[in-house]
C-alpha cells in the first residue's frame, strides 16, 4: 500500500480537489490512503477567529466563520452536482454539522474572552475536518470506492496541546485494527490531529499534516509515502530567493530533516521520524505538476556531496557570560535546565572558557528566560539574526571545501552594501560531528544576498 499526503494548496477549492483524487484513482491499484491537509488558508482564518475571540472582536471573528462556512458550501455542492441528491444529503448534513459545532466552539470563545490551548486545537481540528468531507463526498461523486477515517480515533498523543507528541505503539495498534489497505480502495484521513487517550483533540503542529502521512505509513508498512505540495519536490534552495534553484533527485534521511530543521518548510521536521523507524521511502511531488521532478528521500543517497542550502529568519543569540565556568563542572547542566524549564528549544550552541553562547528560533525570549540566566552570569541578548545552512552528507572532510564557503560569505560582507558584525560578519559557527550540516549564525538582512553568493558557487555550472 501507499501514503498520499496532499496539502492545503492541493485541496483548495473543488477544482483542486478534483485534481488530488485523479492523482489517487490512477493509484488505487497500490491500495492508497490519502492523508490531507484543510483546504488552503483555512487554519490561518481559524487562528485569526481565535484571536478575534478572544479580543472581544465578534464581529470580526463572525465575517471569517462565515467565509468558511461559504467556502466548504459551495466545494461541496460543486463536487456532488452529479449526484442523485439522496446520495449528496448525507455528506451535507455531515458538513453542516461540523459547522454548527465550529459555530458553537467561536460563541463559546467569544463569550468567555478566552481560547486555552485545548480549546485552540479543537478549533483548529475543524480545517481538516471539513476538507476531508468534502473529498470523501468527492470520491464519491467520481465513482470511487472509499472510507473517510476519523484521525482523532486512530493517532493518540499527548497532552502538549498544539505540538501533541504521538504515542505511536497505541497508535499503531489502533491504525492497524481499523485500516485494512486492499486494491480498488481508498481509505481518506485527516492529517494535523489526534486526540489523547481520553478522547480530547489534539494537533501535531504546524504542518503536522506530513507527519500524520508517515506515522500512517509505518503502521501499515507503506511501500511508500508521497507527500504532494505545490512544489517540484526538494530543491537546492529556496526559488523565491534563488531563481536559479533545482530539484534535488535523491536525499537521504538526515540530509532532509537537517534542511526541513534550518529553513526547508516542504516538509515537517518531524516527518520522518516513523519513516526512517521503517525504512520507507518518502516522495515530495507536485500536485501542480504530476509529471514534474521529484525527490526520493532514501536511506542511503547515490552519492555525498552538498545537497542544498536553507535559511531561517528570525533568530535570537544568548550569550551568558560567567567566570564561574572555568574548571568547574555542572555549569552546562544548570544553565541548560533553566531551558527547559521555560520550554525553550536550543539550536546551535557555542562554549568558551568563561561563556556560553546559543541560538533560538525566537524573535523574542521569554523575558522570565532571560531573568533565570541572569542569576548565572550575564547574558547578551542579540537579535535579527539569521541561520544559514549548507546540508550534504560527507562533504566536510575536505579543508578547501569549507575555505570556499567562507571566502563566499566573505565576498558578500566585504561587497557594497555589505556589513560588519564581528569577524566577516559571522557570528557563531556549527559544525556537526555527522559532517552533514554547516550552519553559520548572521545578520538577518544579508541572508538572502550569502544564499544568492553560495548557491551561484557551489551549484552552478561554469560557463
Amino acid at each position: 500500500m501507499i501514503v498520499l499526503k496532499f496539502g492545503g494548496t492541493s485541496v483548495k477549492d473543488a477544482h483542486w480537489i478534483g485534481n488530488t483524487l485523479k492523482i489517487a484513482e490512477q493509484r488505487l491499484d497500490q491500495a492508497p490512503l490519502l492523508v490531507s491537509s484543510a483546504m488552503a488558508g483555512v487554519t490561518d482564518t481559524l487562528i485569526e477567529i481565535a484571536h478575534f475571540s478572544v479580543e472581544g472582536e465578534i464581529t470580526s471573528a463572525q465575517a471569517l466563520l462565515e467565509g468558511i462556512k461559504s467556502s466548504h458550501r459551495a466545494a461541496l455542492t460543486d463536487v456532488t452536482a452529479s449526484l442523485d441528491q439522496t446520495v449528496a444529503e448525507p455528506w451535507k448534513v455531515r458538513l453542516e454539522e461540523l459547522l454548527d459545532d465550529l459555530a458553537v466552539l467561536v460563541e463559546g470563545m467569544g463569550l468567555v474572552h478566552e481560547a486555552s490551548p485545548r480549546s485552540r486545537d479543537a478549533l483548529l481540528s475543524f480545517g481538516e475536518l471539513l476538507s476531508t468531507t468534502v473529498i470523501a463526498a468527492a470520491a464519491r461523486a467520481r465513482g470511487i470506492s472509499a472510507t473517510l477515517l476519523d484521525s482523532r480515533e486512530l493517532i493518540m498523543t499527548s497532552t502538549d496541546f498544539g505540538a501533541a507528541r504521538p504515542d505511536l505503539a497505541e497508535t499503531t495498534r489502533r491504525i492497524t485494527a481499523q485500516v485494512s489497505p486492499r486494491p480498488g480502495h481508498l481509505y481518506i484521513a485527516q492529517g494535523f490531529i489526534g486526540s489523547t487517550t481520553n478522547q480530547v483533540t489534539t494537533t501535531l503542529g504546524r504542518s503536522g499534516s506530513d507527519f500524520s502521512a508517515t506515522i500512517f505509513g509505518a503502521a501499515l508498512e507503506a511501500e511508500q509515502v508521497e507527500i504532494w505540495t505545490d512544489v517540484d519536490g526538494i530543491m537546492t534552495s529556496d526559488p523565491r530567493i534563488v531563481p536559479s534553484a533545482r530539484t534535488i533527485p535523491e536525499i537521504s534521511y538526515s540530509e532532509a530533516a537537517e534542511l526541513a530543521y534550518f529553513g526547508a518548510r516542504v516538509i515537517h521536521p518531524a516527518t520522518l521520524v516513523p519513516a526512517v523507524e521503517r525504512n520507507i521511502p518518502v516522495v515530495v511531488c507536485n500536485t501542480h505538476n504530476p509529471e514534474g521532478p521529484k525527490t526520493h528521500i532514501l536511506k542511503s543517497p547515490s552519492r555525498a556531496g552538498l545537497r542544498a542550502i536553507a535559511g531561517r529568519r528570525g533568530v535570537t543569540i544568548i550569550t551568558v557570560f560567567s567566570s564561574r565556568m572555568l574548571n568547574t563542572w555542572g555549569f552546562l547542566s544548570r544553565m541548560f535546565r533553566v531551558f527547559e524549564t521555560n520550554r525553550v528549544s536550543v539550536d546551535l550552541i557555542a562554549t568558551s572558557e568563561v561563556s556560553v553562547s546559543v541560538s533560538l528560533d525566537l524573535p523574542d525570549p521569554p523575558p522570565a528566560l532571560l531573568q533565570e540566566l541572569a542569576i548565572l552570569g550575564s547574558v547578551q541578548v542579540d537579535r535579527d539574526k539569521a541561520v544559514f545552512s549548507l546540508v550534504g552528507e560527507g562533504m566536510w572532510k575536505s579543508p578547501e571545501r569549507i575555505r570556499d564557503v567562507f571566502d563566499s560569505v566573505m565576498s558578500v560582507f566585504s561587497g557594497p552594501g555589505g556589513v560588519e558584525s564581528g569577524p566577516g560578519g559571522v557570528e557563531m559557527i556549527s559544525l556537526g560531528s555527522s559532517e552533514t550540516n554547516l550552519s553559520l549564525v548572521i545578520p538577518q538582512d544579508q541572508l538572502d544576498p550569502v544564499m544568492r553568493e553560495i548557491h551561484q558557487r557551489f551549484f552552478t555550472a561554469p560557463a
